[in-house]
């Protein structure tokens, strides 16, 4: 039995696609744990085991839990307290354990461990407690960054024509946020026992003024990069009106990505679904309307 959790969010729901019409795995054998049974009603139509649950109630996610034998713990994006996301993620590792769960998969963060992003270190203390574990084994999935990311800024970007930027040099692996569901759900029907990292990357590494450089290829809109002082992003943000613990997150991702944080292409992609990840320029191209606005 393979068991998703945050089943109702994006990445949740294209795993569950992948399982189902990408691995044609029997919607019997698939268990959904979501705060939101009702959003999935059409997979449970399906034959989808689907299950309430919430990060909060290591009691209840026990329950939520029985029977299954590999799980994917997607992180969560409670960010409104630092550390909060952690002890929602060891409360799903002990309940994992206590409902006899034999590997437990991981969405963690790409070179976690060295990571300047702000809540990284959620991401390796989440780790570190699945390694700790009473499990047969586990599966990290170090994710680089989406695609979509993309979204939270370049719509802005193109409307003014200039995009701040501290990341300098950095470069960043993209992949599509599809892709590394695919990936999911691969590693969780693999049947793979033992103890696994992947650090999984788009085929190619971009410079914030070569991303920039392509959007303004695909959407026909003029776009500028201008490299900024880490602080002056900082207060840049909070002067635009994002509160100032929101844009010490968001500056964190610029600082990890000139540091290197999601430098680096892999094959691990390719190793766990057997083929290539899609190329930034393709999801560009489907997706540059969008960005445009």
């Amino acid at each position: 039995m393979y068991l998703v959790t945050g089943a109702s969010g994006h990445f949740g729901q294209a795993t569950l696609a992948h399982l189902l019409n990408t691995l044609k795995v029997p919607a019997g054998n698939i268990i959904a744990v979501t705060r939101s049974p009702e959003k999935l009603a059409h997979l449970k139509a399906k034959g989808v085991d689907v299950r309430a649950g919430d990060f909060n109630d290591e009691a209840a996610l026990v329950t939520a839990f029985k029977g299954a034998t590999r799980l994917l713990l997607i992180s969560t994006d409670d960010l409104t307290q630092p550390g909060r996301r952690q002890k929602q993620h060891e409360a799903a590792v002990r309940a994992a354990e206590k409902a006899g769960v034999a590997h437990v998969l991981y969405t963690s963060l790409q070179k976690a461990e060295s990571s300047a992003v702000s809540f990284a270190p959620e991401h390796l203390g989440t780790e570190n407690a699945i390694k700790s574990a009473a499990l047969k084994g586990y599966t990290l999935l170090r994710n680089s960054w989406y695609f979509e990311n993309l979204f939270f800024g370049i719509p802005q970007a193109l409307a003014s024509g200039t995009q701040y930027s501290a990341a300098g040099n950095g470069r960043i692996a993209h992949i599509a946020r599809d892709d590394l569901a695919r990936a999911a759900a691969a590693a969780l029907a693999s049947g793979q026992e033992g103890r696994f990292t992947y650090t999984l990357t788009g085929a190619a590494e971009y410079t914030t003024a070569e991303i920039a450089a392509l959007v303004s290829k695909a959407t026909a809109k003029p776009l500028a990069v201008v490299q900024v002082p880490l602080e002056g992003l900082t207060q840049g943000m909070i002067a635009a009106g994002v509160p100032a613990p929101l844009a010490a997150v968001f500056a964190s991702f610029d600082d990890n990505t000139a540091k290197g944080g999601l430098s680096g292409v892999t094959g691990d992609y390719k190793a766990l679904t057997g083929v290539e990840p899609q190329a930034f320029e393709t999801w560009l191209t489907k997706n540059a309307a969008a960005l445009a606005g």
